[in-house]
């Protein structure tokens, strides 16, 4: 609508408080009709800020400690669509820059970056917005779930913790924790792109290392169920029955050639 100005909110994560500080007093935000409404200093930290504040867009580093850049892009995009992402990085890595894009960042910028450079960005960004016709509000908080790249990249990392992890008490919240996103979305894109339950998933993993380990007829059977994670035998039991039709010393004795 003609004459409606919108301000665009903004979010700087950076560890450096200097790169912080410069970025907010530096650059003419004012002249896209936008504030810098927020700041952090680590990845998890600004992924509770976006969540609060709802941003328009945020500048970020991906090179903090305790977190890892590229799942953090892959959460933000999967839950905001909408919202425009910068990188502003020392991290020179050509392969790191083209998955950040192909996750949905709008530009990837190398510290030190020039005035124009990040002018540059801040206008592309501004201009993505209006094309898309955000709202100032972001529909209250509700998470949009529409980016596929993202949405597959989150849960390609969470199968691969759940490999590397099935034989401990593994939990969804864990999980979600290391993808950086809530238990309930991440719980969401695995029935989506895996047609499965988390709890279904992991013991599926489960039962199909219990099946490897099964060609050893020296292992116990609760040795292995032990050993792929799960906390008696009775529920292994009635687990590998019912994804193999048949119990675990049946397998054992009548299909393991």
């Amino acid at each position: 609508m003609r004459g409606v100005i919108f301000i665009y909110k903004v979010l700087l994560v950076d560890d450096e408080p200097i790169i912080v500080e410069g970025l907010a007093r530096s650059l003419p935000w004012e002249k896209w009709n936008c504030e810098v409404i927020a700041a952090a200093h680590d990845g998890l930290e600004g992924k509770e800020l976006i969540k609060k504040y709802k941003p328009h867009i945020v500048f970020m580093d991906i090179c903090m400690p305790e977190m890892d850049g590229l799942q953090m892009i892959a959460a933000i995009k999967s839950q905001y669509t909408d919202l425009e992402v910068s990188i502003l990085t020392g991290y020179r890595h050509f392969e790191y820059a083209q998955q950040a894009i192909y996750l949905g960042v709008t530009r990837f910028l190398l510290k030190p970056s020039n005035m124009e450079e990040l002018e540059e960005a801040i206008e592309t960004m501004c201009h993505n917005l209006e094309k898309k016709n955000v709202p100032v509000n972001h529909c209250e908080g509700e998470a949009v779930e529409h980016s596929s790249a993202s949405c597959s990249f989150i849960v390609k990392n969470a199968m691969k913790y759940i490999e590397d992890n099935y034989s401990h008490k593994l939990t969804l919240c864990e999980v979600a924790e290391k993808t950086y996103v809530s238990q309930w979305h991440l719980s969401k894109l695995l029935n989506r792109h895996m047609g499965r339950s988390f709890s279904d998933i992991l013991n599926h993993v489960r039962i199909e290392h219990a099946k490897r380990l099964l060609e050893n007829p020296s292992l116990r059977i609760g040795d292995i169920s032990e050993a792929v994670g799960f906390l008696d035998l009775a529920h292994f039991s009635r687990v590998f029955k019912k994804q193999e039709g048949v119990s675990a010393n049946e397998y054992r004795n009548n299909m393991v050639k």
